[in-house]
């Protein structure tokens, strides 16, 4: 704050809150947070809906007893739904601060999903609120950045933005699925047969005569473009860095540099070098590009953004698959082939042997590679089979009520900033 008294009080509904002007800074709530660089009374206008200079107090239009239970949620962590509140209308409430339904505890994430399920709502109720701080982020980046850049960034970065985002994340799905179709083509015995041929023919001239050659550096040359030009036009670079999306783009086009840099070292044609089991592992981790395909896709998006928020149960459902691949593992060895070491079935001569038979067993694949010959086991199997449906559905309908979510709140931010800058553009 570079104006006001060291104390700022907070007035929201008119219940007040006084903090040091340091406790701001870093405040947890966004919002309020952002009181904190705002540099003149126009821009925390921008921020809060009324200021008075002289008691240094921001003025907060909104539910005072939900922001009592956001305050508690600061202060010890835990943050649930106000008694006989809406929860979506105190969701509303949580995004004006700039909290996501995942600070919520468990079991109020729960009852979200369940109503907005129930009622397929998209947030319409703070929409205004939204818009207005969408706006407010884009006027105070503008002072940074050159509207051009702005632009350019949200062409890049937000396939649905405009006509020119859509056209360019087309052309990026081009490449990658173009990409694809000739790594999975280098694998088939006809085409090897070919490379090896072409080797042979033009073992002293450059490897990129050969169509493949041609169409792999066309495709790692728009790659590398997309990624330049995308960390040119970011707002923050350390954030670019370290975006699992970008190191993903970094790691797939690593390899092909390598491979040339190796060219013009040793001299040698990269096609005799992929023969090595070094290039030929960093020349397979071109297959990272599919996931390029979350920048453009809705359901890519929220399959992503629902496994980081059910880890929990992503991890329960690990820890119940190892319980019983133990137990299960150490039954059928014992029934297989420990009470008769002489003619027992071999298949389970080891327990780690027996529980790749439960994994296949508990998720009902079977491939029959192996499988028990005595009644016991056969028995033992049946319950395998069986525990490991019931295992598996357990955490199945908190991972799908999530999913709901996060598919409403991706689809309802997509349409949101497409209306924005929709207004924008008429404007």
């Amino acid at each position: 704050m570079k104006f006001g008294k060291g104390v700022c009080i907070i007035n929201v509904g008119g219940t007040k809150y006084a903090f040091p002007k340091d406790v701001i800074k870093d405040f947890p709530l966004r919002r309020v947070s952002r009181l904190h660089s705002c540099a003149s009374e126009r821009e925390v206008l921008e921020v809060c809906d009324d200021y008075d200079r002289e008691r240094n107090e921001f003025f907060f239009d909104r539910h005072s007893e939900a922001f009592g239970f956001i305050m508690l949620y600061v202060k010890y962590g835990k943050l649930r739904f106000v008694p006989h509140m809406c929860e979506l209308s105190f969701y509303n409430e949580m995004i004006y601060w700039g909290l996501e339904s995942s600070h919520l505890e468990f079991c109020c994430q729960r009852r979200l999903d369940e109503r907005m399920s129930d009622t397929y709502t998209h947030f319409t109720e703070e929409h205004h609120e939204t818009d207005d701080e969408f706006r407010t982020d884009s006027s105070s980046n503008g002072k940074r950045d050159s509207k051009w850049m702005e632009r350019m960034r949200r062409t890049f970065e937000e396939p649905t933005s405009s006509l020119a985002a859509q056209i360019l994340a087309s052309v990026s799905v081009i490449f990658v699925i173009v990409s694809m179709v000739m790594l999975c083509a280098s694998t088939l015995p006809d085409w090897k047969t070919a490379e090896s041929n072409t080797v042979e023919e033009q073992r002293y001239t450059d490897s990129l005569e050969h169509p493949s050659g041609i169409i792999e550096a066309v495709c790692i040359g728009w790659f590398t473009a997309e990624c330049i030009v995308r960390f040119i036009v970011s707002r923050d670079k350390c954030e670019f860095v370290r975006r699992p999306l970008n190191i993903i783009d970094l790691l797939a086009i690593t390899p092909y540099y390598i491979s040339v840099t190796m060219t013009v070292v040793t001299g040698e044609n990269s096609q005799l070098q992929r023969a090595g089991v070094t290039l030929r592992v960093l020349r397979m981790m071109r297959i990272f590009w599919v996931i390029k395909l979350a920048r453009h896709f809705l359901g890519l998006q929220t399959l992503g953004l629902t496994l980081k928020r059910c880890y929990r149960e992503m991890v329960m459902l690990l820890v119940f698959i190892c319980v019983a691949m133990a137990i299960f593992g150490a039954l059928a060895q014992l029934l297989e082939h420990g009470l008769d070491l002489e003619s027992g079935n071999e298949e389970y001569a080891s327990i780690p042997a027996a529980c790749w038979w439960v994994i296949i067993s508990m998720t009902t694949v079977g491939y029959g590679d192996m499988y028990p010959i005595t009644v016991p086991g056969r028995v033992l199997g049946g319950l395998c089979v069986v525990s490991g449906i019931v295992l598996l559905a357990l955490p199945i309908t908190f991972i799908y009520h999530s999913f709901v979510q996060c598919y409403h709140e991706l689809k309802f931010r997509s349409a949101r900033c497409t209306r924005s800058l929709s207004a924008e553009f008429l404007n």
